[in-house]
């Protein structure tokens, strides 16, 4: 896996790529394919969201929204929290963060250690109006950034808010001509599968839950609203495959891409975004007590 130039500087040279951990220290191939993940867990920050967290803060000093002194709130699940807890500490802003009492407490840790006022709230559906997202909703906020990135023959990709999924998946549309395939992984109790194997229909919610957090959602957000149409498909993923994966890194880069890579068959590259790292799980994804208490402990895998 190689990692991207910092922003606003191009790569030179030709960037080299192992089949993830087994290929540091050895040849492993698995599909015929070449998977390559993007870490963008090695941000200072720790995830995905450092530079999203970065974009809506510069963008709202550019326009005079946020002044010295100001307050930032955001409703998370956790990472785009740190994020801009971090980019908060680094600039003196105060930092308020709404946020479901079932994520990590790993996470929850590291905000407040960062100085974030934390304010933990029922987990409930988007439609209830106790959701974290209404708490939060009254505070100026968020803007969309468009992720760029290399051609490949497919892009498989978790989301939650979809700014992620759309930002990189409409760019590689636009750059390949519509050749490079874009798909999403969804958990289950999440509607995005069925929305796009039915064509754009809200069905029944599949599964009852996921022990993933961060990704699937409810609704179609504005976000994933831009682009849902140019999806080429949607594989989900159960609980169970997430964990038998074994990667150390949070469930949602560990969703699909070798499900892709068998679907695309042999000879192609598949890409998918590896979002944060295991530490931040290890009470619940990365303990072998929670696993079992959730009925998963026969997913672990040997190694």
């Amino acid at each position: 896996m190689t990692k991207s130039p910092r922003r606003g500087r191009v790569a030179s040279g030709r960037a080299s790529s192992v089949d993830g951990f087994p290929g540091a220290v050895g040849n492993t191939p698995l599909t015929g394919s070449k998977i390559y993940g993007k870490a963008v867990f090695q941000n200072p920050g720790g995830s995905v969201k450092d530079r999203a967290a970065l974009g809506v803060i510069e963008d709202a000093e550019a326009s005079g929204r946020l002044k010295p002194g100001g307050t930032v709130v955001e409703d998370t699940a956790g990472n785009t929290g740190i994020g801009l807890a971090h980019v908060c500490r680094a600039k003196g802003y105060r930092c308020v963060i709404y946020m479901p009492n079932t994520q990590s407490q790993e996470k929850i840790d590291l905000l407040r250690m960062l100085g974030a006022d934390v304010r933990l709230v029922p987990a409930v559906a988007y439609e209830h109006p106790a959701n974290y997202n209404h708490q939060a909703r009254d505070t100026p906020r968020r803007s969309r950034t468009r992720a760029r990135g290399q051609w490949m023959d497919g892009l498989v990709r978790a989301t939650g808010t979809g700014g992620t999924f759309a930002g990189v998946g409409r760019y590689l549309k636009e750059a390949s001509d519509g050749r490079a395939q874009v798909w999403l992984a969804d958990p289950p109790g999440s509607v995005l599968y069925s929305y796009i194997e039915s064509g754009g229909k809200l069905k029944e919610r599949r599964g009852v839950g996921s022990i993933t957090e961060g990704i699937g959602q409810g609704r179609i957000t504005g976000n994933l609203g831009t682009f849902v149409d140019a999806v080429d498909g949607a594989l989900h993923i159960a609980d169970t495959k997430s964990v038998s994966m074994g990667l150390y890194l949070g469930a949602s880069s560990a969703l699909a891409a070798y499900e892709l890579a068998l679907k695309l068959g042999p000879g192609k590259s598949i890409v998918t975004i590896l979002c944060d790292g295991a530490y931040r799980y290890q009470s619940r994804l990365f303990s072998k007590t929670w696993l079992r208490e959730k009925g998963l402990e026969d997913a672990i895998p040997e190694h």
